[in-house]
Parts: C-alpha cells; structure tokens; sequence
C-alpha cells in the first residue's frame, strides 16, 4: 500500500465532460473539474461561488417571454430593454445602482406598431445608435425604438428618406423577375392612376402586393390593387420620365431621317412609343423635328436604338443636349422594393464604419445593404461614389441564409451555413467599388446573437451543440472558427441566448452567458495570452430564459420555482436567487410582490455579518421573522446549491498509472477563503462564519474512480482555492 498527495492548485480549465475521463495525460485534466455547479473560474484559477440574483421585475403580461437588449446612451444613461409580444419594457440603470422602470409601450391596433411574437423574440436583431434602437426580423418591418426623453420611448416604423419632392424614396430595390420579363404602364403622369401589367405571371393575389413600390425605369408605382397575377392598379408616384444620363445622346446621319438614341440600360423593345423632350437642335434637325412622341424602329443593343424624326438631317453629328424620355412602353429595366410584406424584411441589422447595415431578407437571404455614410435612412446606390449605398450578394456557390452581422475590425456576417466578412482596407473604407464578401469557414449560426469577447466573436454552431470563436489568424490570412466548447460539450444544450459581461462577478474577467434550452446557464471564460478557458454551469431553482449585460452587470430573465416570470441581476455575494431585500425586520415583512406562498430562505445581516436564518414559511404574503430582529438586512429568496467534483485523482506508481485501479482517498486538505460550511463527501464540516485558511478532511472508502465532492447548501459565500488529496494506491 503506497500513499501518494496529489494536489490541485487551479481550476483554470473549468468543467470539462466525463468523457475526457482517460485523458489524464493533458493539462488540463490536472487543472479543472468534472463539475462546477454554481461556480466561477476567477482569474487566479481558484472557484467561487456565483452571486445570487437580485430581483427587479415581476413580468404580470398575458405573454411571459421577453427579449432583452441593452441600451446605452452614455455612463449615467444606460437601458435594459425587454421586447415581449404585444409590449416592451423599459428599464433605466440609475446612478444608485437601482434600477426602474421608465416606460412601457403596449400594442397600437390601429398603428400596428408592436408586431412581435413570442414564437420568434430569441431571432430578433437590434442594433442602436444615439437614441435610437433598430429592431429587425424578416416578417415585419423594421422598428425603431426612439429614446424621447431621460424617462420615455416611444416606437415606430422604420421609413426612407425621400428627396425634395417626396416622390424619390430612398430605398432599396431589387429584380425578382426573369430578365425577359417586361412591364407597362397606360398613364404616365405623376397622381394618375394606372394599370400596370407584366409579360409573365408575377403578382401576389393574396393582398400582400398593394402598398408596395415598382420602380419603371426609375420611376415609382405605388400598387393599390391587384386584379390577376400580371395586371394590377396604381398610382404614378412620379411620372415616367427619364433624363438620360448621358450628354448630347442624339446622333443624326446626314441625309437620313433616323436618329440614334443612347439611352443605358433602356429595357424597351422594337416598336415601343417614347415621347422625347427637352431635346435641341442637331444635324440641321430643330427641337420640333425632334421632340414629341416616337417609336422605336429598331433596337440597336441594351443601350441604343432608333427612331425616325420629322425630316432628313442634313448632318452627321451628335448632340441633342439633355434630352428626357416619357414612356409607359413595355420595359425590362424595372425592379420592386426590397423590403416588404411580400418579399420580407432584413433579418440582421448592424452599424459598420458609420453605416446602417441590413441583411437577410425572406425573398434575398444572402444580400446585405448598406446605407450612405452618415445617412442611415438613405440606400440610394446613386453613380456608385463613394459616400453611396452599397448592396453587396454572397454569391458563393451555396444560399447563405444571413442571420447576423457584427462589426468588428471587418463586418462579420454569421448565415445557416457559413462565415463569412466584408474586409476593411487599410486607411480606406469600405465603398461600393471594393466591397466584396469572403467566404471563410463552413459552421453556420443558431439564432443566438454572435458576442465579442476576449478579441474573438464567439457563435454557436448550427445544430446547437458547439460554441465556436470567429477570429482572425495572421498565420491562415483568413479568419478561423476554432470550438472552444470541446472540453466541455455536455454544458451546450441548445443556447437560446448569450450576453458578454466585462469585469463581471467583481472580477477583472469577462464572462460570456449563455442561456440554454434547459433552463441552465453555462458561464464561459477566456483569456488568450493565458492560454486558458473555462466553463461552468448555472442552476436555478426555476428556469433561465434570457439573458443581457451592461458594462460589468449581468442580468437574467428567468421563471422562477413559484412560476413568476421576474427579472434580476446577479448582485452580491448572497447565495440566494430572486431575492428581495429589507432593511427592517420587526416581526413580520411582507414579501407578497414576489412570494404569495410556499417557503423562502432568509439571510440576516448585521455589522457582525451575515447568517442565515433558514426556510420560512411565506403566509399571506408576509414571513415572520419574530426573534431575529437584531438583522438590520434580510435577504429573502430562494437558496441554490454550489457543487465542485473533481476529476477522478490520479497518479502514476511505480509500474505505472493506476488509471482503473481500486484506489482510495484517506484524506482531503482543501484550502477555503470567506467559507461558512460544506460538506466533503457528504461529510460536513463546520467552519466558524468567514473561515479562510486551510481545512483537513479524512475520507473513507475505495472505488476505481475517487473523486471529491466539495458541496454548500447553505446560502453563503464560498471559495475554493485548491486542495491536496491523499490518495492510497
């Protein structure tokens, strides 16, 4: 019989999955734990027991679920932003370190400006800038939540810029017909209604279609109905006149009454009738010869055609002036806009080098659009200049479904099936002659918003059960996604949601949150230029459902063990969720806005510390606290359990490992700091309150795998900065 001390002095790698119970060869067996309940991994390698929640907010709407976002305007006016269906809450972090709620929107049927559904909130993108939040999804139109004053929101339709006219409208348009496909218009003039029709089967009956914008030849359409699928009415926004881009595009040949026109991109075929004006005199032709209506003779290409004038030039020459073209004729060169109740809405909105970006439509899931620099209610694509709207395709040989955007050192772009970015030049921004899409690698995204943390973004994979990081390599050139969830695979359960808080718990660490499917949260730590990372699990009494962060507070939206859908924040070192706070305690304290019934756990608190008090029992709404009215604080929630299990302990004897061997553990010294009580193996051990220092535990028993079992139910603080096993062999 051989005695060997094996120590742990980190828990650096967190909790890793029993099936790297062999892999006793690795760093990182040495350096973390089977389980983690409850705990985080602190910067040191030691673990500490996660704060409890603070409650804020009990939800009492019809439907529960909520989306949280943050909303930041500056250090002293910060939001918590909770989107629900037929609502949004809206939550002010004060300077106090409180929180309240500021303003709630409730749904306006007649302006259907809340469109939310609970079956798709966890897909919702937001992105804000200044006082205005973008809300997007592909089956409503864009909302902007618009912070009005310190303490109120109000919400509305996403809209265009117009020109100075109103009859330009500033948004993007798209093909979504067959390039043979043509479309003609019976009036032209700007307030007169129309029939428009098209060459094949084109327009949706089913109503979807009215109120949408066609553009003939640059020239908008508002549909107001739809009689079959390729005639409907509508009204002529603008008339359908065009003033060609090109100076001076009448050509003459001496001799002959034809007269080329360059007229780019026309669209129009032989024998449409165009009506010409605003055109001078050229080739001996005056502005009568000229101008008026005129038909087609002959196309020349996508670009030219002719027509015949009045009488014979008697020149060759080109000229003409700037010359306008009015015509209803039929013509390809016609489009619809890209966002609509029939075509969808961006799934994805980010801002990237002061432009708004959207992506993701139903009809164009792989296309994204970007606004004009500085004028984010403007995607008109212009000349191509610089400044002008840009709308790139990730053409890439598959359907990139684009869910997210992020902007990062390039714009990432998260879709369905890949990862892809727009590249940021050095000292150039990105403008509509060098944008281009680089696809990068294979993974895909879930609908869990892609966070920055530690210098990567990190997303969970398709299907749900990795979380990968999304970082530039120097070495590749390119960008990898590198699972950082391998160790650690039985904690990803199909996140929901994720949030990054920075300096969280008290720590100098960041922690990224990530809601799953369950109900539990899993905590991920990282620090690169350590070469470690971490991951935990977060129980609750009842179930986590969301998720958000600011600055270095954490927040979690959740159903608690009585049912009640409440927000908190992970607050303090007081072992307790949803927990309500009192600074009296004179026999009974009513707890009634969270607790009607059942049992609470209770803390008291004085100068000489915190004890607690145990479970008592919630009558009425109150609790009796009779007898412990020396407490000048009660805390009053629900107690979770901390639980560390080590790795089964190991060693190599003499003749070699003894990985399978019956083996036992004689004894445990576990080094603590501002310890209250545990149990070692099930066995307790009583500290005095606040114990730090070194604790001495002798075990019994024999098995092939004996690990350590370090367990609190006491809603206390704990610390655990490694331990020393005495290991029989």
């Amino acid at each position: 019989m051989q005695k060997v001390r094996i120590p742990q002095n980190s828990f650096q790698f967190g909790e890793i999955s029993n099936n790297t119970v062999m892999r006793t060869d690795s760093p990182i067996y040495a350096a973390s734990a089977q389980s983690l309940e409850n705990m985080i991994v602190l910067p040191e390698g030691a673990v500490k027991k996660r704060h409890g929640t603070k409650f804020i907010y009990k939800n009492a709407q019809a439907n529960k679920k909520l989306h949280l976002a943050p909303f930041i305007f500056d250090d002293n006016e910060e939001y918590i932003i909770g989107i629900g269906e037929g609502y949004i809450f809206c939550w002010r972090l004060l300077t106090d370190g409180t929180i309240s709620l500021v303003s709630t929107i409730t749904l306006d049927t007649s302006s259907n400006a809340l469109p939310f559904d609970e079956d798709y909130l966890h897909q919702y993108n937001t992105a804000q800038y200044g006082d205005v939040m973008f809300i997007c999804h592909p089956l409503f139109a864009p909302r902007m939540l618009t912070r009005t004053s310190l303490t109120a929101f109000e919400l509305s339709v996403y809209s265009f810029d117009t020109d100075y006219s109103g009859k330009d409208t500033r948004q993007p348009y798209s093909k979504f017909h067959p390039s043979n496909v043509t479309l003609t218009s019976n009036n032209t003039f700007a307030g007169t209604t129309t029939t428009i029709g098209v060459s094949a089967p084109y327009f949706k009956t089913d109503g979807s279609h009215i109120g949408v914008t066609l553009r003939h030849n640059g020239c908008e359409l508002l549909i107001t109905s739809v009689s079959s699928t390729v005639n409907a009415n509508a009204t002529v926004i603008k008339t359908l006149k065009q003033r060609l881009s090109v100076l001076n595009p009448l050509r003459t040949k001496s001799g002959s009454d034809r007269v080329e026109i360059t007229h780019i991109n026309h669209g129009l075929d032989q024998a449409a009738s165009i009506n010409i004006s605003d055109a001078v005199a050229v080739g001996g032709l005056n502005a009568s010869h000229i101008n008026g209506t005129r038909n087609i003779i002959e196309i020349i290409d996508d670009n030219t055609y002719l027509v015949i004038a009045a009488t014979n030039a008697n020149a060759s020459e080109d000229g003409g002036g700037y010359v306008s073209i009015t015509s209803g004729a039929a013509t390809r060169n016609w489009d619809e806009q890209s966002f609509s109740a029939v075509r969808g809405y961006p799934a994805a909105v980010t801002f990237h080098e002061n432009r708004l970006c959207f992506a993701g439509t139903i009809a164009e899931p792989d296309t994204i659009w970007m606004s004009k620099i500085g004028s984010f209610f403007n995607f008109d694509v212009g000349n191509a200049d610089d400044t002008d709207s840009i709308n790139l395709v990730a053409a890439t040989g598959d359907v990139n479904e684009i869910r997210y955007l992020r902007s990062n050192r390039d714009l990432q772009i998260f879709t369905l099936s890949d990862e892809l970015y727009v590249p940021t030049y050095l000292n150039q921004a990105i403008t509509p002659t060098n944008a281009q899409i680089r696809k990068q690698t294979p993974f895909g995204s879930e609908f869990v918003l892609p966070t920055s943390i530690d210098g990567a973004t990190i997303f969970v994979e398709r299907g749900g059960r990795a979380v990968r990081e999304y970082i530039y390599s120097d070495s590749e050139d390119a960008y990898i996604s590198t699972a950082v969830s391998t160790v650690a695979t039985h904690l990803i359960n199909n996140p929901v949601d994720i949030a990054v808080v920075h300096s969280g718990f008290e720590t100098q660490e960041s922690y990224a949150a990530l809601v799953m499917s369950n109900g539990d949260m899993a905590l991920f730590s990282s620090n690169r230029s350590e070469k470690r990372a971490a991951w935990t699990n977060v129980t609750t009494q009842g179930s986590f459902l969301a998720t958000t962060a600011i600055g270095a507070r954490l927040f979690a939206y959740s159903v608690n063990a009585d049912g009640n859908y409440v927000l908190s924040e992970f607050k303090h070192d007081i072992g307790l969720d949803d927990y309500l706070h009192y600074g009296y305690g004179n026999g009974t304290i009513n707890v009634s806005n969270l607790y009607s019934s059942g049992t609470v756990d209770v803390i008291g608190s004085n100068s000489n510390g915190s004890v607690y008090l145990g479970q008592f029992t919630v009558s009425g709404g109150n609790i009796d606290v009779t007898g412990h009215n020396t407490y000048v604080h009660y805390y009053i929630g629900k107690k979770f359990t901390a639980k560390i299990i080590t790795n089964p302990v190991d060693t190599i004897a003499g003749n070699g490992p003894v990985t399978g061997d019956i083996r036992g553990i004689s004894t445990v010294v576990l080094n603590v700091k501002d310890c209250d009580s545990l149990k070692i193996n099930n066995r307790v051990v009583s500290n005095t309150t606040g114990f730090t220092g070194n604790k001495e535990v002798r075990l019994l028993g024999y098995n092939r795998n004996p690990q350590v079992t370090i367990e609190q139910d006491n809603p206390m603080p704990l610390q655990v900065n490694g331990l020393i096993s005495e290991l029989i062999t």
